[in-house]
Order: structure tokens, then C-alpha cells, then sequence
């Protein structure tokens, strides 16, 4: 029996420490010598615990940017503001902050070319404007259809005559419909020379 536990330790210390290790005993009342397996615990073989790299973290990476957007954002609420918003013009426009109505034609030289007409606005503020120059705030038309964006339309001014000026009105998206016409008289009906 000494030799066969002799030779276990020597096949355990050849074979290597991580092994099971096989011993053979006997007792008396089982008789013959049986084999057992006996799990020995084993060296940890984990590596050694790497801390986690550091980041540096700043107010600017807590809001929203190109970078790190908001994955609640409401994308809807932002196109609904966006179409009730004012349309800025692509064209120069004088007084587009007042309408048609607001404005008062105070002077008129046709002898010059090309003829010019002075406009004063609600504060008493004149612009002088010839032919071919938008005038007017604009008025928004929305395109049929859901697709179809909203656009603006203009006054323009068409013709400058010795007692008014002749402001014109088109829709470019609808040409066969009729331009819209407005006269500015230089002195309104009912008003004599001295303005009574």
C-alpha cells in the first residue's frame, strides 16, 4: 500500500499541480483496494484586476449637440413650428413690415428716369421706390396638397404716374388666374391741396 501512495505523489508532482491527483486506499470492510478521484483546488488562474480606463467629462457633453442628441426629442413639435414660423423673402422687400394699407404716398417725380415715388409708414418714416421694387408685407399662400410648401407673394411696383402709383400682385405658382391690382392715390379722395 506504501508504494502505491508512493507512486501517486510522484505521478502528481511529474504530472503538475493542477491536476486531480488519483489515491488508492483501503479499508476493511470493502476489501479490495478502489480508486477515488479527489479534486484538489486549484491556483486562481484569474489575472490580476485592470481598473478601468478615466474620462474626463464636461457641462458641454451633458447637452445636446451634433454629437450627442436627445433620444426623446419630439421631431413633429419642431416641423410644426417650423411651418407656422415667418418665411423669410429671397427678394428685397421695402416696408415689409407694413401692409399696403398702412402706407401713404407723400410724393411722386416723373421727370426722372426711372420715375420715383416717396412712401411714409404708421411712424412717418418715407422710402423712396421706383418701378419693378416690391413693397408691402407679403402674404403667405400654402400650396394645395400636403406636400406643398407655403410661398409668398408681393406687391410690385408696376407703374408710377403723375397722380398715383400702380402697385401689381402675381402668383407665380398660378399664372393663368388674374394679377391683383392696387392704386395708391398722392391725394386721397376728400382731401383738398392743403390736406383738410
Amino acid at each position: 500500500m506504501r508504494n502505491v501512495s508512493s507512486l501517486v505523489l510522484a505521478l502528481a508532482l511529474l504530472g503538475g499541480c493542477d491536476d486531480d491527483v488519483a489515491t488508492a486506499s483501503s479499508s476493511a470492510s470493502a476489501g479490495p483496494a478502489s480508486s477515488q478521484r479527489v479534486a484538489r483546488p486549484a491556483a486562481s488562474a484569474a489575472p490580476p484586476a485592470v481598473p478601468a480606463p478615466k474620462f474626463e467629462l464636461n457641462e458641454a457633453d451633458f447637452g445636446e449637440s451634433e454629437r450627442s442628441r436627445d433620444p426623446f426629442r419630439s421631431f413633429p413639435d419642431i416641423f410644426k413650428e417650423d411651418s407656422k414660423g415667418t418665411t423669410k423673402s429671397q427678394r428685397e422687400v421695402v416696408l415689409s413690415q407694413f401692409a399696403i394699407d398702412e402706407l401713404k404716398l407723400i410724393g411722386i417725380v416723373t421727370r426722372a428716369e426711372p420715375a420715383k415715388a416717396m412712401l411714409v409708414d404708421p411712424g412717418g418714416t418715407g422710402y423712396v421706390v421706383q418701378r419693378g421694387q416690391f413693397v408691402g408685407k407679403a402674404d403667405i399662400v400654402q400650396a394645395a396638397g400636403r406636400t406643398g410648401a407655403s410661398y409668398e407673394i408681393n406687391w410690385r411696383v408696376d407703374r408710377i404716374r403723375d397722380g398715383d402709383i400702380v402697385l401689381i400682385r402675381e402668383d407665380p405658382a398660378n399664372p393663368d388666374v388674374p394679377s391683383a391690382t392696387r392704386v395708391i392715390p398722392l391725394r386721397p379722395e376728400g382731401t383738398d391741396i392743403k390736406g383738410k
